[in-house]
């Protein structure tokens, strides 16, 4: 019986240790399993990538802080014109309309280079934006100052707010480089750009 007892007690010790065996494979192959590759797998990143705004393009009526480092009489604060222009000293006109501000100062750059100044250096910024129209059912409909990041909710806001006639649930846009409107779904996060022109249709009864 002593015999037995020790056998069986041997065979528990050996299923212990081929059951602990495994648990540690079993671990090591869960810990070497790669992780999901968000940037490969189009399901895993759905959703997380941030809505980026469309690069500014220039427009008629936004003005411009210009400085021509070490060239004081250069720089100051211009307005592209009606034509998309903006005048400057030394140079005369520079197409600025449906240009990015880095566009515009790389093209003042090679302007100012060519015959005028050696290694010039620009810095441009947008000083005021053109403004954006809103109209429709609206308080107070007109022409506004824009402010980065304004949204039709804060366009609406500005304008009075809505009358008791204005369809709350979609909005009319007809974007400044463009000739006609789209029609939109109005919610909280929907984005006005300098130069829009925002319309606030009536609902029906």
């Amino acid at each position: 019986m002593r015999g037995l007892e020790g056998e069986g007690y041997t065979m528990l010790l050996r299923a212990i240790a081929i059951i602990s065996a495994i648990l540690i494979l079993a671990g090591c192959a869960t810990s070497a399993a790669p992780a999901p590759d968000t940037a490969l797998d189009p399901a895993a990143s759905a959703g997380t990538e941030p809505s980026l705004a469309p690069a500014y393009v220039l427009g008629s009526g936004d003005q411009l802080r210009i400085i021509v480092f070490g060239e004081d009489n250069l720089s100051g604060e211009f307005f592209v014109d009606g034509a998309g222009m903006v005048s400057l000293p030394l140079v005369g006109e520079v197409p600025a309309a449906g240009k990015t501000v880095a566009q515009f100062r790389s093209d003042l750059e090679s302007r100012l280079s060519d015959g005028y100044l050696n290694d010039p250096r620009v810095s441009a910024e947008v000083l005021n934006y053109r403004p954006f129209y809103i109209l429709g059912e609206v308080e107070e409909s007109g022409e506004y100052p824009y402010t980065d990041g304004l949204t039709v909710m804060n366009a609406v806001a500005r304008a009075g707010g809505f009358t008791y006639r204005a369809n709350t649930r979609t909005v009319f846009i007809k974007r400044a480089d463009t000739d006609a409107e789209v029609e939109l779904p109005l919610n909280a996060t929907l984005r006005v750009m300098p130069g829009d022109t925002i319309r606030i249709a009536e609902r029906f009864f």
